[in-house]
């Protein structure tokens, strides 16, 4: 009796989780993050204020959920096996656009930008928490693909962008900025399917064999982008 009252106690606090992040995005949207106080969130979503600030205890700590949220899906799935890098690359883009797809992800990012100017900060949530990770594990992806000998890819930073640009040059940042743009899944799958075969024709291997997997000859790092973060990867 204890494991299904424990189950239905922990259901119900994600519920109210969801209906705190649905109602914060909302907000932060229609009157601003800083205008948009803990209390008028707690009343947004249907919960009390004790049951806001037990999960959330600031405003930060609240747009880093709703960025994680974002995310997610990034984060839960596993990256495709390396050994074929058309079919490995053909799951990665179609995740990507899925994710780009999604309502919350322009919500957050029009916030981030409105906000960019007076809070710095929530783009930095949106970068460390949200892109990063999965840019991260694209680039892992192509690393492996590079080691296992399927590509050649000396500066995976480089290619990881290439290849995620592509696909939100396309999928995302117009319908960010222009009203009513949609975009068919038809032409969806097109663009995933032309950045694949952009990348495979790029980085193939050479004809002599596997490239040299040794530390001395692991694909680079952009060192002067990790330096500024901010301006690496983003926009993708």
């Amino acid at each position: 009796m204890s494991r299904v009252v424990t189950t239905y106690h922990q259901r119900v606090a994600q519920e109210k989780r969801a209906q705190i992040v649905t109602a914060a995005t909302a907000l932060f949207l229609e009157l601003g993050y800083d205008r948009t106080s803990l209390a008028r969130i707690a009343e947004r979503s249907g919960v009390s204020r004790a049951t806001l600030f037990k999960q959330f205890p600031s405003k930060a700590a609240l747009f880093d959920a709703i960025v994680t949220e974002s995310w997610s899906t990034a984060a839960e799935e596993d990256p495709p096996p390396a050994g074929n890098i058309v079919d490995g690359l053909s799951i990665i883009g179609r995740r990507y656009a899925e994710l780009l797809s999604r309502p919350q992800m322009t919500d957050l990012f029009r916030i981030v930008i409105a906000e960019l100017p007076r809070f710095p900060e929530l783009a930095h949530a949106q970068f460390s928490h949200g892109k990063m990770p999965y840019f991260e594990s694209v680039r892992s992806y192509l690393l492996a693909e590079h080691e296992a000998g399927t590509v050649r890819v000396e500066d995976v930073d480089l290619a990881a962008t290439q290849f995620l640009g592509m696909i939100s040059n396309y999928v995302f940042w117009p319908t960010l900025l222009v009203p009513g743009w949609e975009v068919s899944a038809e032409r969806v799958a097109q663009v995933v399917d032309e950045a694949v075969r952009t990348i495979a024709a790029r980085y193939a291997a050479t004809k002599q064999g596997r490239p040299p997997t040794t530390e001395s000859r692991r694909p680079q790092q952009s060192h002067s982008l990790r330096s500024e973060p901010l301006q690496r990867g983003d926009p993708q």
